[in-house]
């Protein structure tokens, strides 16, 4: 699950870097990191260790991030550094309101399926979220929300002013910001990918419980099959 989620985030780096050189170089040294940290990973001995190369590799990729933002967005949109609990830029509010999404959708995808959310393998129960929601939703954070998040703060579909609501230390979002994201939400739910599993296009919506399902064959005589997925 750990190098599914940092390799999906090195791959969408590279390819959102594709164009100007500049970009590339300015994204170099993250990526370099992640890789380090990627090739680590199958040698990890222990849960913390696999924390540790995680951290790593989602420092690098967070610092990234802003150099995939075009000149045209606003700097009142670009993200100073991550915050959450309450966040405090205008970026990571909207982050943190579309991992929210992702984890509700993961979270009905396991009851669905009927597997017990309490019951997860790599975080620890330390919060109010399901350790096993937390667990899934790494494999959907990047293509679920941050590519769609980077292309539409890219698009200029966001006013700084009217989808936002400022108070000192946070900053929410207001009525027409939670509806723009609910709509790119479920605009990307109904985008598709090719599975490696069924070697057939899914709508991201069935993706999440397929893969689900592909993790309960974990446990029941068919491993190997959870957390494939790979972005192109």
């Amino acid at each position: 699950m750990v190098h599914a989620k940092v390799e999906t985030q090195l791959r969408y780096l590279l390819r959102a870097t594709r164009g100007p050189s500049e970009t590339r170089q300015a994204c170099q040294d993250s990526v370099d990191r992640i890789r380090e940290a990627l090739r680590k990973v199958p040698q990890a001995s222990s849960s913390a260790s696999l924390l540790g190369l995680e951290g790593i590799a989602a420092k690098a990729y967070f610092a990234a991030l802003p150099y995939l933002l075009g000149d045209a967005v606003p700097d009142e949109l670009r993200p100073q550094g991550r915050t959450k609990r309450p966040p405090r830029d205008r970026f990571n509010c909207l982050l943190s309101f579309g991992y929210a999404l992702v984890k509700s959708l993961t979270h009905r995808s396991i009851l669905a399926v009927g597997l017990e959310p309490a019951f997860g393998f790599y975080h620890q129960p330390r919060t109010a979220a399901p350790p096993l929601v937390l667990d899934v939703m790494e494999l959907f954070r990047t293509p679920l929300w941050e590519m769609p998040l980077i292309g539409s703060l890219n698009r200029g579909q966001w006013n700084v002013e009217d989808d936002f609501q400022l108070s000192p230390g946070q900053v929410w979002l207001s009525d027409s910001g939670r509806k723009k994201t609910l709509e790119l939400f479920e605009d990307r739910l109904q985008q598709s990918h090719k599975h490696p599993h069924t070697g057939q296009s899914l709508c991201y919506a069935r993706m999440v419980e397929l893969e689900v399902r592909l993790l309960e064959k974990e446990w029941s005589g068919s491993p190997g099959l959870f957390a494939q997925l790979r972005m192109r």
